[in-house]
């Protein structure tokens, strides 16, 4: 099994052009609303709480993602030196577990070395340009006197900003791994080639 320098050099390079394409989705906020790779790291509870906005007040809906879309492209700086580093400091175990692993399994590990970074490193940020537009509270407002919530949020009765920007870092974080993991999968031949394994 080749670990060698050659197959940790193709391995760093996929995952750096992934880290490169999703950056590029977040500098801009079109590209960030209309991907479906995105889109699907929703969290269910943001989920949740915007198909009640749909109901109450759709235009809402269309505000948040678009100041999510906005705090993602003001964060992603904070995201790619942590992302980078994690790939220029994999390992020789790392190489033989995606090696052994398949498909997704390189941006696996690159997930289990830098979620909980991603999102305490963003999360500030995040915090402060949604409470900069002012999201918070017209969201409180619209879903006043709903039980939703209460079960959301650990019966408060209120989505405190926090909370809302809890979702949103989740949300930038776990769709810049969903684009990582696509670009991987896309360019899954050159890794095996290098790593000598079929699949």
């Amino acid at each position: 099994l080749a670990t060698s320098s050659v197959g940790i050099a193709i391995i760093k390079s996929v995952l750096l052009g992934g880290i490169t394409k999703g950056v590029g989705i977040f500098k801009n906020a079109e590209s960030f609303k209309q991907s479906d790779l995105i889109n699907k790291a929703m969290p269910s509870q943001l989920r949740s709480i915007n198909s009640i906005l749909e109901k109450v007040a759709p235009s809402l809906v269309d505000k948040q993602k678009d100041y999510i879309a906005q705090a993602a492209g003001y964060t992603v700086n904070l995201a790619e030196p942590i992302l980078k580093n994690a790939v220029n400091t994999l390992t020789a175990q790392d190489v033989e577990r995606i090696a052994a692993g398949g498909q997704g399994t390189a941006t696996l590990i690159l997930k289990e070395k830098t979620q909980q970074q991603l999102v305490q490193a963003i999360m500030p940020k995040v915090d402060q340009k949604l409470n900069e537009f002012g999201i918070v509270a017209p969201i409180n407002n619209a879903l006043k006197g709903n039980n939703l919530l209460g079960s959301l949020f650990g019966n408060k009765n209120s989505t405190d900003g926090s909370a809302l920007s809890e979702l949103a870092s989740q949300q930038i974080v776990n769709g810049l791994f969903n684009v990582i993991e696509d670009y991987e999968k896309q360019n899954s031949q050159q890794i095996y080639n290098a790593l000598g394994t079929k699949k």
